[in-house]
């Protein structure tokens, strides 16, 4: 690529969700966990299929919905992902490259199908995913390209794509390019039940200067400190060199330093649609908030306006202009 810069450059599973409303008694039905992420092989993402009634299909993926939303505010976003060479494969780069983010890694042209979310809305508006990680989990060292790194101001990477060994390769790989060029590096904690599996690598990526941002919610970062105490993990965490952005959905979201800690409350949101890419769009926002050089507080807000738009409708991409709607909240000049 040419040496043009991007602010945000994310690295994460390419999925395309397949979302649908549901109620209790389905998710009873099926034996699923509300509000949280299972993996599921591709026998069980058919079963899902079939029986999950009316779909709308929206290409997906946590980091690539920041990248997404990154864009939407007008700076300029970068995805590393892997999908296969097949229909769903070419739906979500072409809906990438629509929004102008860039993304330039070789799919696939063996092995598993491109994966799939299928997130399942309960009228409360908690979304229950069901992933086949299919070709996303092939992500390899060689599908991070140095110079888009370099190029890169805030490189986020996706906790949940720290399962496969290869993909944790490529994530060290873009660490250290990233800090050689000067860049920032973020993480997001993804989810519990991730934390729960990676505690000691995650704490060890913040202690050994891996890190210079962590995004989470606050159930994460308990799960991160092994505490039930959101107070107790909060103090954990101030002992960490990393600045904190931490979410705790209605009650917004909190900036947690080793000096202090702010408390910055959610948008308001007349109803709750689906939750489906809440914390990926706060991700977003606060990113395009650094780029900007924003003081930590408007970064919030900006992540919380994102997160309010997202919530208000089906699917984890926005709708409509995440600058515009900045603009006319007076955060963006």
């Amino acid at each position: 690529m040419s040496q043009t810069r991007i602010d945000v450059l994310t690295l994460g599973n390419a999925i395309v969700d397949v979302l649908a409303h549901t109620d209790e008694a389905f998710l009873l039905q099926k034996k699923v966990h509300k509000g949280a992420m299972q993996l599921i092989d591709e026998a069980r993402a058919e079963e899902l299929y079939g029986d999950m009634g009316p779909a709308i299909i929206v290409s997906g993926g946590s980091g690539a919905n920041t990248a997404a939303g990154a864009a939407s505010f007008g700076v300029k976003a970068g995805f590393i992902g892997k999908v296969k060479n097949d229909e769903t494969g070419r739906l979500f780069a072409h809906d990438l490259k629509a929004i102008d983010v860039h993304y330039d890694v070789t799919p696939a042209k063996e092995g598993p199908a491109t994966a799939r979310s299928f997130i399942l809305v309960t009228p409360d508006g908690e979304r229950t995913m069901n992933t086949y990680l299919g070709a996303c989990q092939n992500l390899t060292p060689d599908d991070v390209n140095p110079d888009t790194v370099r190029a890169s101001s805030i490189v986020y990477l996706e906790g949940y794509l720290w399962d496969p060994p290869a993909a944790k390769e490529a994530f060290r790989k873009a660490v250290k390019i990233a800090h050689e060029a000067g860049n920032k590096v973020a993480l997001t904690l993804s989810d519990a039940f991730c934390v729960d599996r990676y505690r000691d690598e995650f704490l060890g990526l913040m202690r050994d200067g891996s890190l210079d941002i962590l995004f989470a919610n606050i159930h994460e970062l308990q799960s991160l400190y092994g505490t039930a105490d959101a107070d107790t993990a909060l103090a954990a965490f101030r002992e960490e060199n990393v600045l904190g952005a931490i979410t705790r959905s209605a009650e917004g979201a909190l900036i947690v330093s080793r000096g202090e800690t702010k408390a910055v409350p959610a948008f308001p949101v007349e109803r709750v649609v689906d939750t489906t890419g809440a914390g990926d769009l706060f991700a977003s926002g606060f990113l395009a908030g650094l780029v900007k050089n924003l003081d930590l507080t408007d970064c919030a807000r900006l992540g919380g306006l994102a997160a309010a738009e997202i919530i208000s409708h089906l699917g984890a991409r926005p709708q409509t202009s995440l600058k515009e709607l900045a603009e006319q909240q007076g955060l963006l000049g």
